[in-house]
Formats: structure tokens, C-alpha cells, sequence
């Protein structure tokens, strides 16, 4: 009886290793078909996504060429060289119509992203627009003045990346506060404007849209996050964008590519958005019109404190403080030297300069600010970003993406070799006249 089971038992033995070993075949042939299949997935949305962005293209192109050719004596260039300022006044008493401004500034936009790839996609319902401001009783601040936005303020009926291809599906339903405000100021959003994958780098390039360039020079970057605005003004196919900024996504590009910005809040966690734009008139003009009672209403963070325009306007001398290095970041001379000549500049004015240096800022940056952003050891933004990198971020992903144990040991090992380095630097940085 016994040896009868034991032969009845002995082919099942024989069996369950061949089945087992197919099981575990099948099931990571699953595997691999399931990834190979949401790749597929991802590609597609990639896909659709540039088409959707070369149609627009094509038809804002086309929209511009029947324009010129209604009125075929527009003169472009003298309407891009008005400030912000003598063009929102022109526009108010109707020297220029809001139409021909709109066109003028898109076909410049047309050539800008031909050249640095600076735009994300181009709004049409911003011929719509042009049609509302013109019934609007009141003409706001703002009135006809073509805003670029970066990628991420929401637009109805468009989609808000942040560079990410998980976010390639997902269409806003509703403006954004500061969409609504501009407006209601009779601003006419035109473009939305290329970003980083994550928002997390101080270069412009995500996998679905490519690589923003500087429009002064193509073999550098216009900085990050808020590269595509920075471009575009800078290349004169925006008079006004927002931007945003959290760690410099707002003051990088800016310096990058030579314009001005107002981030009003100083805090490095916080995002803030704000106006980038070529000169102070045009921040303080735009800062005006959004500082209003529409915006207090819509958004409770904002306090209600309108722009001060006796302040702003008033000749009493400043007591303004300055340093021209914070002796973490290194910074090259001509940088150092631009802050300074604003000194002597502010001070023949009649203003006092008093120089300070930012208090420890080497616990700010390495125990508050970076360990604050990576708490978590960049599990979080890794799940944001995926599979899909971008280049540009490779180094910064393949980091985070080390085992614990193996960057306490990196630490260890790093540790002696780069922190007497870093001193020296800071040394040389601040002795540095």
C-alpha cells in the first residue's frame, strides 16, 4: 500500500518543478508585456501631445499670414520696441487696436520658438478673448496686452505638465486665479511656455516637448524652471509672462536671459508666482493690475494690500541692503560687478547701501532648504517623474535613486575629501572684491 502511494505521489513530484518554472516564465512575460504596453502608452500621450503643439503652430502661422494680409502695412517692429507702458496707452486710446497687437506679438513668438523651442503650445481661444475685452465696459490695466504663462497656471481647456508625461491626459476644467484676474484686467494669455520635467532644475527640457535654448545663444540653457518665459521675452515674443518660483525658477531665468522679475516672497519653500518682463515699469504696471479686489476675493493667501502707488512713486530716499555674494554659490565677476554698479548707481541717487551678509547660510541651504526638499529621500518627485527622463535630470535621478546604506557610505567616504574644498571656495568667494 505504501509503496502504491508513493508511486501514485512521485510523477506530481516530477510535475511541480516544470509547472512552477513555467508559472514563474508566464507571469514575467506579464511583467514585461505590462511595462512594454504603458510605455507604448506614455509614447502615444508623448506623441499626441507634439502633434497638438505643431497643429497650433500651424494654425496660429496661418491665422497671422490671413491677418497680414488684411492689413499688410502693419509696422511689427515699431509696435515691439513700445514699452509696456506706451503700448497699454496706445491701446486705451485706441491708436492701436488689440488685434493688431495680439497678431504682431504672435508672429514674433512664431519666430522666437522656431529658434530656442521656448513654447509649450499656443492658446487659440485667445482670438476669443480679443473679442471679449472689446465688450467689456471697463478697460482694466491690462487692457489688450498678449501675457505668456508658464506651463503649470492653469488655462481651461489645456493640459498643465509641469514637464511630466503622467500629466499629459489631464485637461484643466477651470482658470486658474491668476488667469481669471489677467483677464479681468483685459489681458489676452496667448502662449504657455515650456518647463522642466518636475520644475526641479535650473535648466529648461522635459522628454515630450525637448530642450529650450537661449535666444542669445543656443548653446546655452535660459536657465529653470521658468526657461521657456525667460526665453520668449527675452527674444522679444512676450512683453509680459508669469512665472513662478520657489528656489530661483523665477530670478535664474531672469538673469540668464536679462530681464527683470518680482518674486515677492523671499522664503525658499513657497512657490510665488510673478511678472517677468524687461523693465521695472512693466513689473510695477502688471503688479497694479494684479493686486486688485478680484484677486483678494478669489485667493484668501493673497492679503488684501493694494499696490502702493505713493510709495512707489515717491522720491524719499531708501535705506536698501545689499550683498553681492552670500558665500555658498560662487558667483562669476560680472555678476558681482552688475550689483555694485547698481550701488553706486542707488547711492548717487541718494539712497543709503548698507551691506550685510545672509546669516548661515550653509545651514540654511545643506539642513533646511536641501533636506527639507528631500525629507524623503526624492521618493516622492522619483514617483512623480517615472520612467521617462529626461537627460537633463539623469544625474539628479540616478542620486536619489541610491540604496540608503549606499549613500551613508558615499557620505562617509565624500565627506573629508569635499568639505575642506567647499571652505576654501567660500573662502576665496568672499575675499573676492
Amino acid at each position: 500500500m505504501i509503496q502504491q502511494h508513493l508511486r501514485q505521489l512521485l510523477p506530481e513530484r516530477e510535475v511541480y518543478p516544470s509547472a512552477a518554472f513555467a508559472l514563474l516564465c508566464g507571469s514575467a512575460a506579464a511583467v514585461l508585456v505590462w511595462k512594454w504596453l504603458g510605455k507604448r502608452q506614455i509614447q502615444k500621450r508623448m506623441e499626441e501631445a507634439r502633434r497638438t503643439r505643431d497643429e497650433g503652430v500651424k494654425k496660429m502661422a496661418k491665422a497671422v499670414q490671413q491677418f497680414r494680409e488684411q492689413v499688410p502695412h502693419v509696422q511689427t517692429d515699431a509696435i515691439l520696441s513700445l514699452p509696456l507702458l506706451e503700448l497699454t496707452e496706445r491701446l486705451r486710446e485706441g491708436s492701436l487696436s488689440p488685434k493688431t497687437v495680439l497678431y504682431t506679438y504672435i508672429e514674433k513668438a512664431l519666430e522666437v520658438t522656431q529658434q530656442t523651442n521656448c513654447l509649450r503650445h499656443f492658446i487659440p481661444e485667445c482670438e476669443e478673448q480679443l473679442q471679449e475685452i472689446q465688450q467689456q465696459r471697463e478697460k482694466g490695466l491690462l487692457y489688450g496686452i498678449p501675457v505668456s504663462i508658464k506651463d503649470h497656471i492653469g488655462h481651461k481647456g489645456h493640459l498643465s505638465t509641469c514637464g511630466l508625461v503622467q500629466c499629459l491626459g489631464t485637461v484643466v476644467q477651470e482658470d486658474s486665479v491668476l488667469v481669471k484676474v489677467l483677464k479681468s484686467q483685459g489681458a489676452i494669455p496667448f502662449a504657455m511656455t515650456n518647463v522642466p520635467q518636475s520644475l526641479f532644475n535650473y535648466d529648461c527640457s522635459n522628454p515630450t516637448f525637448g530642450q529650450t535654448l537661449n535666444p542669445f545663444n543656443h548653446h546655452k540653457s535660459p536657465g529653470g524652471s521658468s526657461g521657456g518665459e525667460g526665453a520668449l521675452i527675452a527674444g522679444g515674443g512676450s512683453i509680459l509672462g508669469i512665472g513662478s518660483d520657489i528656489g530661483g525658477s523665477i530670478r535664474l531665468p531672469s538673469s540668464f536671459c536679462g530681464l527683470l522679475n518680482v518674486c515677492p516672497l523671499p522664503n525658499p519653500v513657497p512657490c510665488a508666482l510673478g511678472p517677468m518682463a524687461k523693465d521695472v515699469d512693466s513689473l510695477a504696471l502688471c503688479m497694479k493690475a494684479l493686486l486688485c479686489e478680484e484677486m483678494f476675493q478669489l485667493d484668501p493667501t493673497v492679503p488684501p494690500i493694494p499696490f502702493n502707488e505713493d510709495v512707489y512713486s515717491s522720491s524719499a530716499p531708501l535705506r536698501v541692503g545689499y550683498y553681492d555674494t552670500d558665500g555658498y554659490f560662487p558667483l562669476p565677476p560680472c555678476m558681482r560687478r552688475a550689483v555694485q554698479d547698481t550701488r553706486r548707481a542707488l547711492q548717487a541717487a541718494g539712497h543709503e547701501l548698507v551691506p550685510f551678509c545672509p546669516p548661515r547660510i550653509h545651514h540654511v541651504m545643506n539642513e533646511l532648504f536641501l533636506k527639507t526638499f528631500f525629507a524623503d529621500g526624492g521618493r516622492a518627485w522619483l514617483d512623480f517623474i517615472g520612467d521617462t527622463v529626461d537627460p537633463s535630470l539623469k544625474s539628479q535621478v540616478n542620486c536619489c535613486r541610491i540604496p540608503r546604506l549606499g549613500k551613508k557610505l558615499l557620505a562617509l567616504i565624500l565627506k573629508p575629501l569635499v568639505s575642506p574644498w567647499l571652505q576654501d571656495q567660500s573662502t576665496v568667494v568672499s575675499a573676492t572684491p
